[in-house]
């Protein structure tokens, strides 16, 4: 593995190795085990989208490995002013270690890997969000034991969450359930892919449908950012696509629920709920750093190291 483009790059032996190394990493922190994997390197990160869990994760994880971050707000930079992601990229790798971007568009992570010469991680994009399905597979693997035949539901838009969702768990082996209302269904790419795995995957308009028998219940916010203009219009549309008593009545009774965070009690999911389940989302919340820290080992590190 190169870099971390979009979970459709990956395959399932990438994942499980990503995983893997992610546990190990987070039992030697737990235990106050030293892993200077990435020691005197510089991972220079690109924010065109503000962030909590992605901002303190990468740069504490960075740090935890021997490296360090380089923060770069789009009103710092350049490329803030209009000059060309291309000779962004190509400054840029000849300063630091690796680049994560947070951004809107899915090409100019794509533009960046493709004229830079170092590593680059996608920290989230409108299509694709690859290091909050890592952690959210982590997550699943440490409450249930096993990842392989599991019931996924997600309940929501059919955001970039949805697909990078229906991409990593379809790879991984889990049966796949979206409630989407229509309209707000994934792009044709994500369904495509999805069509290859029969009766393993659907998309249906009803929540309760979807949970029903659900080992993980997920949800994400109804207008995410950049949205702001659509929130009353989403708000009509997802009324009723909320994790609720009604929706986890049908769900298995040890499912667990799992939010990517920042989340809107009282829409897509209730207080409630979101309480009751508070330990699994937060733990969810935790895992970025574990597996962000394998993902820049793996492709920031030397080989003897990955």
């Amino acid at each position: 593995m190169k870099q971390l483009l979009k979970m459709l790059d990956l395959s399932t032996e990438e994942i499980t190795e990503i995983l893997n190394l992610a546990d190990q990493l987070k039992y030697e922190l737990k235990n106050g085990i030293p892993h200077k994997h990435l020691e005197g390197k510089t991972l220079g990160m690109i924010f065109q989208k503000c962030s909590t869990r992605t901002r303190v994760s990468f740069e504490t994880g960075i740090y935890q490995l021997g490296g360090q971050p380089l923060f770069l707000s789009s009103n710092d930079l350049q490329i803030g002013r209009g000059e060309p992601v291309q000779d962004t990229a190509r400054v840029l790798s000849r300063y630091v270690n690796g680049i994560m971007i947070r951004t809107f568009e899915q090409n100019e992570v794509e533009e960046l890997a493709k004229y830079g010469s170092v590593p680059v991680i996608n920290g989230l994009t409108d299509f694709s969000h690859p290091c909050q399905v890592l952690a959210d597979l982590m997550t699943i693997r440490e409450y249930k034991n096993k990842i392989d035949g599991l019931n996924f539901c997600f309940i929501g838009d059919g955001n970039n969450m949805a697909n990078s969702l229906t991409v990593g768990c379809l790879k991984m082996g889990m049966n796949v359930t979206l409630a989407c209302p229509t309209g707000y269904y994934p792009p044709d790419i994500i369904l495509d892919f999805a069509k290859a795995y029969g009766d393993k995957f659907r998309i249906v308009n009803d929540p309760v449908t979807a949970a029903k028998d659900a080992d993980v219940v997920y949800t994400d916010v109804w207008a995410s950012m950049g949205m702001e203009d659509e929130v009353e219009a989403r708000r009509i549309a997802f009324r009723g696509y909320q994790v609720n008593d009604e929706v986890m009545a049908v769900a298995k009774p040890d499912a667990i629920v799992l939010h990517c965070l920042p989340a809107h009690k009282g829409e897509e999911i209730t207080e409630k709920i979101f309480e009751a389940h508070a330990d699994e989302i937060f733990e969810e919340a935790e895992n970025r750093l574990h597996a962000q820290k394998a993902v820049m080992v793996l492709v920031m590190g030397d080989k003897e190291q990955s």
